[in-house]
């Protein structure tokens, strides 16, 4: 139960930080550039009141305007500015939205009671509460209940005060009632709409914010794997050499997207360097054989991992650069990737360390092992070859003969040539060390060798501080494998992988890694810095990427309103338009989701006018509206018949075209086009005259719509026609202006013209500029007012869809951008798996890839395990350093297309179960079995022995590949292959550059049987032999011969000529 409670805390916190970020979201992107966009409408509606009121003929009757008016200009001018600078957004949000609907309220009430007093009509005003309504619901940031309440509030309390001055004012057979009704379909009509309008943004401002969140979270994660990847690559390869690859399998992998590995023909570039002054110093375990084989596999990976972590902290220390670990042999360079003039002392330096460390070890657990060196200096080339299990490596005359001195050496000592000792100037006492006399290769080429003096060994010995020797029964008792395993557990080397999950990287401490050139970011400019108050270590993805999201929302609060100032916006126009034309194509072409819903609202605004010309005419509509209802019908119809006719399969093309209405952008902008024309034109329709009561001239009067309160009705109707267009809320902008600018004309020139029409000179006897003869008639003050309303709902509506489409778009940006950056992140995501996998066979990968990487130690013994050694003794002497060949550069890059085309041959199905280990010079090295899972051990025998004959197979392959690099290099290369089987133990060694390894026997004994071998043929011991006849192979007996360590050992020859296949997934 306290677990439970926790967990919910856990989420109740983070659903709360969620909804604070969401909140701020939408003050910034939404809510701030809304408020500064309604009080400026608000102030250029007070200066066009002034205006209005000043030019009337008495002025002083309209102080109370005046002086209102006056008073609320200065108030929306001081918000404006507090809005601006962000002084009242964070705080006080719905009071500064209570305080601008209460100034638009007083102003309306202070409107209509002018009204009254002044021209005796309680009546008028209606549209002005109209546009605090909508405005209620587009523009000030109240939540959906909060507007709905004040809407409603607004609505009645203006019913309520216009039904009590009608009952007061009115005459009882002008229908006051009606004219109530009339004003209450407006209120409704503009609380609906507006409530649409707010439950579509509120959906778009939601779907926005997840968008820019999901977007923030892949950018973030795409910086962790960028951070692992750059990492994983840096510990398998130098940053000089990693960074050609990494951007050319980035860009292979997006080529070939589908295809889990890298085609066939696109890495045999070659990423080798040329390199002179280095030293390389060559390191072997003496005695690590007989301990490995009382080891248990963790022991094994455990004395490994530490020894190697040891001697890669030893070569960091003395500026080395460890190349590659065989077995248990450990070799470096001093002089890469940047040339050192002290190389040779380095070198040197680390030998002694690495001589002192292991002698550290003897003393402190009794195990016999020792340490032999040996370096040369000279010129090598370095870099990588092949396709599969990169490794960084050395080639070169001068990199063979620091091996030779290494097999040379003395244990216990450093054994340098004497190209080495001319670059020591003198730093080190050395003494003779007879190489000559321990390989025949030195006595050969006649090179004389020394051994490097220790200066420790002539200081006074001080007491040791390492763990005391055990003596007595705890020697008999413990394992000389446990006593090293305990001993070397307490110099804590970091284990293998386990940097790439940590904030700071490899490169940050080591080489830079340039990062690839980020994309364009939208459009988000200005980024915080990152606290570095708080641990990395304690920071969790979430608390990152909500940093990331309030930097999102301060680069967007840097902005301007209404347009957004960045590189993804055309800066020049004032409408929003993508930069790049392919943007802009995609946003106007992309499907509008729910339009039918557009459409649906447009047809509640033209009922809403049909009715309010019914009740203010108090007669039927002629058939003009009705010709206008059946082209609104029409296209409800056909946005809606997909639901309709869900049971009518007959009507199937009337449901398809239902359906494209959201897809196809041409058919949606007809029927748009034609509706909102349908319903702009309602107010322009001719109606029929009305009978008049008294004479002609009050005829010809009432027969245009000049009565005040058919010029009060009209208005209303025309504002809707507005609102009707801006439903529309996806519709192309400049389309929107076009008909609303239209329609704005069209209303304009008719209340305007027919005013100049009906009033003649004679008739403007009152002062107050009213008919005469006609006290129901408008005076110009109304004309203007009209004019007013207009004008205002015009720019209203128009900046309103500005920044909707600004909305819009920044949402489709958005899509795109995560989009674009999921897509980036997959790819990275597919670079780290192939790196690692070029690291590791694919099921050790798994240990260590995944959303949290695994940082235990990796180690598997195997019971069965077929390991083969094929090697190309021929490229020794086909390998040259002369100008002709650039120094031996031409003769590796042969080399890298044969180790290239033998890589190939993993990559088909039938040698899926083949695992390349590494390349050492020119031998190849795999092993089969090592897939097989525990619990397969029970198969039957032929099945069991499976991959010992596909890799028979495997390296009759390598032999054709080479046969044909032969034909066409006119070369004659030929393989020397030696396989053996048995058990082997597998595991993952080394912290800064991890490497996969198998250790046992079997290897050692595989490794012979290439040494010993024939060339173009495949030795087997007698137990694989025996194996193979029961495969069906035929096997030729060599005889015995002397192995290394091993005494007389029977042989085979496979007989690749008369190899059998089986029907054992063989073929």
């Amino acid at each position: 139960m306290p677990g439970k409670r926790h967990y919910s805390l856990k989420e109740n916190e983070r659903g709360s930080d969620q909804d604070s970020l969401y909140k701020k979201y939408s003050l910034t992107i939404q809510q701030r550039p809304l408020l500064l966009m309604l009080l400026l409408v608000a102030i250029k509606a007070c200066i066009a009141l002034l205006i209005i009121n000043f030019t009337e003929v008495e002025p002083s009757k309209h102080k109370t305007v005046l002086g209102t008016t006056v008073t609320m200009l200065v108030i929306f001018i001081a918000l404006y500015f507090l809005v601006y600078v962000d002084c009242l957004v964070c705080r006080g949000l719905r009071a500064l939205a209570l305080l601008i609907w209460a100034c638009l309220v007083t102003l309306g009430y202070v409107l209509l009671f002018d009204s009254l007093l002044v021209e005796d009509r309680a009546w008028e005003q209606v549209p002005f509460f109209l546009f605090i309504i909508f405005v209620v619901y587009t523009m000030l940031p109240f939540s959906m209940w909060g507007a709905v309440v004040v809407g409603v509030v607004s609505a009645t309390v203006h019913l309520l005060v216009h039904s009590i001055l009608m009952g007061i004012y009115e005459k009882t057979g002008n229908h006051p009632e009606l004219k109530v009704l009339a004003s209450a379909v407006v209120f409704l009509c503009g609380n609906l709409t507006g409530a649409f309008y707010k439950h579509r943004m509120q959906d778009a401002s939601r779907d926005l914010f997840t968008y820019t969140k999901k977007c923030i979270q892949v950018r973030s994660k795409l910086r962790i794997e960028k951070r692992q990847q750059e990492n994983l690559l840096l510990s398998v390869l130098p940053a000089h050499i990693s960074m050609g690859m990494k951007l050319t399998i980035i860009e292979r992998l997006k080529e070939h997207r589908d295809r889990r590995y890298m085609p066939d023909n696109n890495f045999h570039s070659l990423y080798v360097k040329r390199h002179q002054n280095v030293s390389i110093l060559y390191a072997d375990i003496v005695g690590f054989t007989r301990l490995a084989s009382d080891c248990s596999p963790k022991e094994l990976v455990v004395v490994l991992n530490e020894l190697f972590g040891k001697f890669d902290q030893i070569a960091k220390a003395n500026e080395c650069m460890r190349i590659k670990i065989l077995g248990d042999c450990y070799y470096c360079v001093s002089g890469l990737p940047v040339s050192l003039p002290t190389h040779a002392r380095n070198c040197v330096k680390m030998g002694l360390d690495m001589c002192e460390a292991i002698k550290q070890v003897r003393e402190a657990t009794g195990v016999d092992i020792n340490m032999r060196v040996g370096i040369h200096s000279g010129n090598v080339l370095c870099g990588v070859i092949g396709l599969r299990k990169w490794q960084y490596d050395v080639w070169s005359h001068d990199v063979s003969l620091a091996n030779r001195m290494e097999a040379a050496g003395v244990p216990g000592r450093v054994h340098i040539t004497e190209a080495t000792l001319k670059h020591l100037d003198k730093a080190y006492e050395v003494e003779d060390g007879h190489g000559q006399q321990r390989d025949p290769y030195l006595k050969e080429m006649n090179i004389r060798t020394y051994l490097v003096i220790d200066p420790r060994s002539q200081q006074p010995s001080l007491p040791s501080q390492h763990l005391p020797r055990p003596k007595g029964d705890a020697a008999l008792k413990m394992r000389a494998s446990v006593r090293m395993t305990r001993y070397l557990e307490s110099w804590g080397a970091a284990r293998p992988f386990s940097h790439l999950n940590h904030r700071d990287s490899v490169s940050s401490t080591e080489n830079p890694v340039p990062s690839v050139r980020r994309s364009r970011t939208i459009p988000l400019r200005r980024h915080r810095p990152p606290d570095r108050s708080a641990s990395p270590k304690g920071r969790s993805e979430d608390d990152s990427c909500n940093d990331d999201m309030l930097s999102a929302i301060e680069g967007l609060s840097s902005m301007r309103p209404c347009c957004s100032r960045s590189d993804d916006f055309h800066t020049y126009t004032c409408m929003p338009i993508f930069m790049e034309k392919s943007v802009e194509r995609e946003y106007r072409l992309a499907p509008i989701p729910r339009a039918r819903y557009y459409f649906a609202c447009a047809s509640l605004v033209s009922l809403s006018i049909l009715l309010i010309h019914v009740l203010s005419r108090k007669e039927i509509p002629s058939v003009s509206f009705g010709l206008v209802a059946c082209v609104l019908g029409l296209g409800l119809g056909l946005c809606f018949a997909d639901q309709f006719l869900r049971c009518f399969p007959a009507w199937g093309m009337l449901r398809t075209i239902s359906e494209k209405v959201e897809t196809q952008p041409l058919l949606r902008v007809l029927l748009i086009i034609l509706t909102i024309t349908a319903i702009i034109s309602l107010p322009l329709l001719p109606f029929p005259a009305p009978r008049a009561p008294d004479g002609n001239e009050t005829s010809q009067a009432e027969s245009t719509p000049r009565t005040c309160e058919h010029l009060l009705n009209y208005t209303c109707n025309c504002i809707l026609g507005f609102v009707a267009c801006s439903v529309f809320l996806r519709m192309s902008l400049e389309l929107k202006f076009i008909l609303l600018t239209v329609a704005l004309v069209a209303y304009l020139l008719l209340f305007n013209f027919s005013a100049c029409c009906c009033y003649s000179p004679g008739n403007f006897t009152q002062p107050n500029g009213t008919l005469s003869s006609h006290s129901s008639l408008c005076s110009w003050r109304d004309i203007k007012m009209t004019n007013f309303y207009l004008v205002l709902f015009y720019i209203s509506l128009i900046l309103l869809s500005t920044q909707i489409d600004y909305y819009c778009r920044l949402d489709c940006l958005w899509k795109k951008k995560f989009k674009k950056e999921h897509e980036e992140f997959e790819t990275m995501e597919n670079v780290n798996r192939l790196l690692l996998e070029n690291v590791l066979p694919a099921h050790v990968a798994a240990h260590f890839i995944g959303d949290k990487l695994n940082e235990d130690w990796y180690h598997q013994s195997y019971d069965c395990v077929c390991v083969m050694f094929a090697s190309v003794p021929d490229f020794k002497v086909f390998y040259t350093e002369c100008d002709i060949n650039k120094e031996g550069l031409e003769c590796l890059r042969l080399l890298n297309e044969i180790i290239a085309d033998f890589d190939e041959l993993l990559l088909k199905p039938k040698f899926s179960g083949v695992e390349k280990i590494k390349t050492i010079g020119s031998t190849y090295m795999a092993a089969a079995g090592l897939s097989i899972t525990s619990g397969h051990e029970n198969q039957d025998l032929e099945r069991q022995h499976a991959h010992i004959g596909i890799m028979v197979e495997f390296s009759i392959a390598l032999m054709n590949k080479l046969d044909g690099i032969n034909r066409h290099s006119f070369n004659s290369f030929r393989l020397r292959v030696g396989i053996n089987h048995g058990p082997v133990i597998a595991g993952v060694i080394g912290a800064r550059k991890p490497q996969y390894d198998i250790w046992g026997n079997t290897v050692n004994v595989a490794s012979r049987m290439e040494s010993t071998g024939e060339l173009g043929k495949i030795q087997v011991t007698e137990e694989t032999c025996k194996i193979l006849q029961g495969l069906g192979y035929s096997c030729e007996c060599r005889g015995l011969i002397n192995v290394k360590g091993k005494g007389e050992l029977r042989t085979y020859f496979v007989c690749t000529d008369t190899t059998k296949f089986q029907a054992l997934g063989l073929n």
